[in-house]
């Protein structure tokens, strides 16, 4: 009996920090549990040899066995993702926010795919009060469109790119909040550029009800400006606050980060990337894929969230600078045979000034239900040797009155196109799509 209350002691010290460790950090490189006392030993096997992993379909477009984190849906029956439905419309890289005032209801958004007009320039997105039934994220009434009409510039559209002169309407709208406000980002004609991106307080969007607004935040489209050189088409940029809400915008991350402070006129200050250059690329090129130049590429994807690496559950967890950070989803693009394979990343970077890069995912993210080489039917038959395409292109809480900040065992969407014809998400717990975070530091 002497022995016991050590051993106790013991006990309570060694669950207590195994938990601050698996709270404070997820765990990036999860080990097997050992079976308890309580549970059967399985028989001894022989050692069998080491068998390599198992590939299938293209060798690089296909999959490979171990070589993704998996995530999987915390309210399907299957675990898998869910479909996004807009009535009887077909769109593309979707968005989802909580409403802000409907229980069980999202505001979710989508890129218009097809159009009955031949030669048709006219582009919009579709916007719905969303509500889940029969297992998808559905439309509880028909959808509207997204008043965005036609930005002025253009001119700068020369040559094979003229056509764009002629484009009316938002392409590959993001939608998301910030701290206190829901935006959208959308690209179209640039008054600097060719092709630029442009943002607005979204409330204008929809029946949003009454909120107190600052009459100089985004109530116009503002085109989002950022440090030269400009490209002649700019798209995919993400904006993202600070620990003190101030606004910045995230241009570039390969082959080099490109991020500056963004004013309420969309005007810039310098770029700040120089400052973490050296640590950033170093980290990039430890976690970042090895890329063939002439068929891959990587891609800015997502909005960004702000996330606290301990569980909102645990009182001890208190948000500061050690634990807190902005997290956004990167996509390493494949194109073989006429069909592209994205495959997402989860990066974070810190939420105070240099805002270096902290961890980007050491393997890319499985969405449960992606179809693998020959398990899927798309109208490219290029693509038949390869993963089905999903494309994500938003990130968000999904409890109503969540915003920006968020915790890793709170849940999040991910949602995504589905090759170019189809839409989809899936509802997961923060920690599981960070727990393969490499360290830059490490």
């Amino acid at each position: 009996m002497p022995f016991l209350g050590p051993v106790l002691v013991l006990l309570f010290f060694v669950s207590r920090f195994y938990d601050k460790a698996l709270v404070t950090l997820p765990s990036f490189d999860g080990a097997p549990s050992t079976p308890s006392s309580s549970e059967s030993p399985e028989p001894e096997k022989a050692e069998k040899p080491d068998r390599p992993p198992q590939e299938v379909g293209h060798p690089i477009a296909g999959y490979t066995e171990g070589a993704y984190d998996e995530i999987f849906s915390v309210s399907t029956p299957d675990k898998k993702y869910f479909k996004i439905v807009f009535d009887k419309k077909q769109s593309i890289n979707p968005n989802a926010i909580p409403h802000p005032f409907l229980d069980d209801t999202w505001v979710i958004v989508s890129q218009l795919q097809r159009s009955d007009v031949k030669n048709s320039v006219w582009f919009a997105e579709l916007v719905c009060n969303a509500a889940f039934k029969d297992g998808n994220l559905s439309c509880v009434e028909a959808p509207s469109i997204l008043p965005l009409t036609k930005t002025p510039g253009g001119e700068k559209c020369r040559e094979k790119l003229a056509y764009f002169q002629l484009s009316v309407g938002p392409h590959d709208a993001r939608v998301f909040y910030g701290p206190t406000t829901p935006y959208v980002i959308y690209g179209s004609t640039s008054q600097f550029t060719c092709f630029g991106e442009w943002m607005m307080d979204f409330r204008l969007m929809m029946d949003w009800g009454l909120e107190l607004f600052d009459k100089e935040q985004f109530r116009l489209p503002t085109e989002i400006q950022r440090p030269k050189p400009y490209g002649v088409v700019e798209k995919n940029f993400f904006v993202f606050w600070d620990k003190n809400e101030e606004l910045y915008g995230h241009y570039d991350i390969a082959p080099n980060r490109a991020f500056a402070q963004l004013s309420n006129d969309g005007s810039v200050g310098p770029d700040l990337a120089p400052k973490t250059a050296a640590s950033d690329e170093k980290c990039m090129a430890k976690y970042f894929p090895k890329l063939d130049p002439e068929t891959e590429s990587i891609h800015q994807a997502t909005n960004s969230l702000s996330i606290t690496l301990c569980k909102r559950s645990d009182p001890a967890c208190k948000p500061d600078d050690s634990n807190t950070f902005i997290m956004t989803i990167f996509q390493h693009k494949k194109w073989y045979n006429w069909h592209g394979v994205y495959e997402p990343y989860v990066m974070l970077f810190q939420q105070t000034a240099p805002f270096a890069v902290h961890g980007i995912s050491t393997k890319p993210i499985w969405i449960s239900g992606r179809g693998k080489p020959h398990e899927w039917v798309g109208a490219n038959v290029g693509g038949k040797d390869q993963t089905q395409m999903f494309y994500v292109t938003s990130i968000s809480w999904k409890k109503h009155g969540q915003k920006y900040h968020g915790y890793i065992d709170d849940v999040m969407f991910v949602l995504f196109g589905i090759e170019d014809a189809d839409t989809g998400g899936i509802d997961v717990t923060a920690g599981d799509l960070v727990k393969g975070l490499g360290l830059c530091a490490s």
